[in-house]
């Protein structure tokens, strides 16, 4: 008998309506083949997600991995990571505590008011580790409109413009995604300065589309706003979906925000076995 003849539980997540299927796997492993994953990402005919989670175990820690809704991997997923942190704590009374991902480990605490801060680690700015295709300065590349490079774990291409809510970003997003200056492709964001601690923000995401919120590329506009003399290291950043306030210190970039643990489900043996 195969573990598909049983139902499969989930939970259901967002930050910032950025939001997420959860599996909690940390009492055995789950299968996931790049056809499933696609299968419950439709929102029409499974649940639909801008990303799905996997929580195991790695020695005693949580270990998450995160899945794009084409069915691709993705190291790092910052809105994901302060859900599934809070659904922790929640369980287990801590105020803080350490997850590891892909991209290293992570520390989140609970910031209060139904908040939580997460850690993201330092950013990769030198252009082999974001990746980029070759050596170049990452804080304007040789791209119309002069874009920053970051790395959170995953890559990133930042376009600062007078007005973010006038770029269209269905067709602007698709057009840098597959740029070949980034191998791995890129999220890509666009960004207009408000103040000296204040931008909007808008974002296509690898692998996904338009999201309402994304707490890497976040992190990754704060730091490119910083480096380029926009905004000083501690910032607020409105997106489609709400606010996350960013802080980079030097022990990492720190993102901070609510999130929502939506509902509980599960995929029933039937659909499981439908969809191998």
């Amino acid at each position: 008998m195969t573990q598909d003849a049983h139902p499969l539980p989930f939970m259901k997540m967002h930050g910032l309506g950025n939001d997420f299927v959860v599996i909690d796997a940390r009492t055995g492993a789950v299968p996931l083949s790049p056809a499933r994953i696609t299968a419950i990402a439709d929102r029409h005919t499974g649940v639909g997600f801008d990303q799905l989670a996997v929580i195991a175990l790695r020695g005693d820690q949580p270990h998450l991995t995160f899945y794009n809704s084409d069915g691709s991997t993705s190291a790092a997923c910052g809105n994901a990571t302060r859900c599934i942190a809070r659904h922790i704590m929640d369980q287990t009374g801590q105020a803080q505590l350490t997850l590891t991902t892909d991209r290293g480990t992570l520390r989140a605490v609970d910031a209060g008011d139904g908040l939580t801060s997460v850690n993201m680690g330092p950013p990769q700015l030198d252009w082999p580790e974001i990746p980029l295709a070759e050596a170049m300065d990452t804080l304007e590349l040789p791209i119309e409109g002069s874009p920053t490079a970051t790395g959170m774990g995953n890559p990133h291409c930042t376009f600062f413009v007078e007005n973010a809510e006038a770029i269209p970003l269905e067709q602007f997003g698709p057009r840098y995604e597959y740029h070949p200056l980034y191998p791995q492709r890129t999220n890509v964001q666009v960004a207009s300065i408000i103040g000296p601690d204040h931008i909007r923000m808008r974002v296509w995401e690898r692998g996904v589309g338009v999201t309402l919120a994304s707490g890497s590329s976040s992190c990754a506009t704060a730091v490119a706003a910083a480096r380029r003399g926009l905004t000083g290291r501690k910032v607020r950043i409105d997106l489609d979906g709400g606010t996350l306030h960013v802080d980079w210190r030097e022990d990492g970039v720190w993102m901070t925000g609510a999130s929502a643990h939506v509902f509980d489900g599960q995929f029933t043996a039937a659909w499981l076995r439908a969809h191998p």
